[in-house]
């Protein structure tokens, strides 16, 4: 069998959204980024990130015909915690749209200002 070039390691997650400044505020204040850069007009990535990177980006060259963007419509990215109940509450307390409450004592969906469904988990 001929091993793969490709490694198995996570680098980066790409999330789409509309403006990337707005995201970048409302990414900072929910997940706690306090640095990162912008590149091109349309790209912000967080420094210091546990595990993947995160890249917020508008994607300017995905949009489809009318310019509209694509959204993230089952929660395929998680972020850890270490207290569901605590972290549920947070994003309540700030006007996040919840999908789910926590469920199992251990998970609960949410979007964030673009639509895209995320999950927070019990570390």
């Amino acid at each position: 069998m001929i091993k793969s070039p490709i490694k198995s390691k996570i680098n980066l997650v790409f999330i789409p959204v509309t403006d990337v400044k707005k995201a970048q505020e409302w990414y900072s204040k929910m997940l706690g980024i306090t640095e990162g850069e912008f590149h091109f007009d349309h790209i912000f990535v967080a420094d210091h990130m546990e595990g993947a990177g995160l890249i917020l980006d508008s994607m300017p060259m995905w949009r489809d015909g009318n310019g509209k963007l694509p959204r993230i419509n089952v929660p395929v990215i998680q972020f850890g915690t270490d207290n569901i109940h605590e972290s549920y509450q947070y994003m309540k307390e700030n006007g996040v749209e919840l999908v789910t409450e926590v469920q199992h004592n251990q998970f609960f969906v949410f979007k964030d200002l673009d639509d895209n469904m995320m999950m927070v988990c019990q570390d």
